[in-house]
């Protein structure tokens, strides 16, 4: 008992505290020293190489490549708006001053539900260039234009070059029909029995 009583004397003379405080105090030091040095890599583990985990994140999904847009050469507006979203087996696309975009790679923003859905589908280099989302807008009318606003839809133009291939061209409705009413002479030519069994 001798011992003790001594030790306990010796604490409180050299630290001026209670021996209930003095072991409080050193039992609150190994856990601070345990929790802060618990956060760093202790020194046997410092050289060995880290470990990778394995988890799957959905984030380092590997993704398929988008398919190669396909080049539909000239079309008209009627033709365009059947590549509005509507069908997921088709591209989404869009024209500026004639010249038709496949915007499918930016699906979240132009496909339908997306904040530009009503542009696809579309000729919109007016509501481009006026920077409007109203459906009497969206059409290639450049009629009435400023400088200004001709300067914005470049902007948008060179946009969607660098970003979006080009797959073809919108042409009037009157050329189309004259490019298929060609096809059903030229056709009529090469078949001409066939054109025979059609008129009786």
């Amino acid at each position: 008992m001798g011992l003790y009583t001594s030790v306990m004397e010796e604490i409180t003379l050299y630290t001026g505290l209670s021996p209930t405080a003095f072991f409080t105090v050193l039992a609150m030091m190994v856990v601070v020293y345990r929790t802060v040095s618990g956060m760093f890599v202790s020194p046997e583990d410092y050289n060995k190489p880290p470990v990778v985990s394995a988890r799957v994140h959905p984030r380092f999904d590997v993704q398929e490549p988008p398919p190669e847009p396909v080049q539909l050469g000239e079309i008209t507006d009627r033709e365009l708006r059947s590549y509005e979203g509507s069908d997921p087996n088709k591209p989404l696309l869009m024209a500026i001053k004639g010249q038709i975009y496949d915007v499918s790679s930016g699906r979240n923003f132009y496909g339908p539900g997306g904040p530009y859905a009503m542009f696809t589908g579309k000729e919109c280099s007016r509501a481009l260039a006026l920077l409007s989302f109203k459906p009497e807008d969206i059409n290639g009318n450049l009629e009435g234009l400023g400088e200004s606003e001709l300067t914005i839809l470049e902007d948008w133009e060179f946009k969607f070059i660098e970003k979006y291939p080009k797959v073809g061209r919108l042409v009037p409705d009157q050329r189309t029909e004259q490019n298929e009413l060609e096809e059903q002479i030229q056709d009529n030519l090469e078949n001409p029995n066939e054109c025979k069994e059609e008129t009786k």
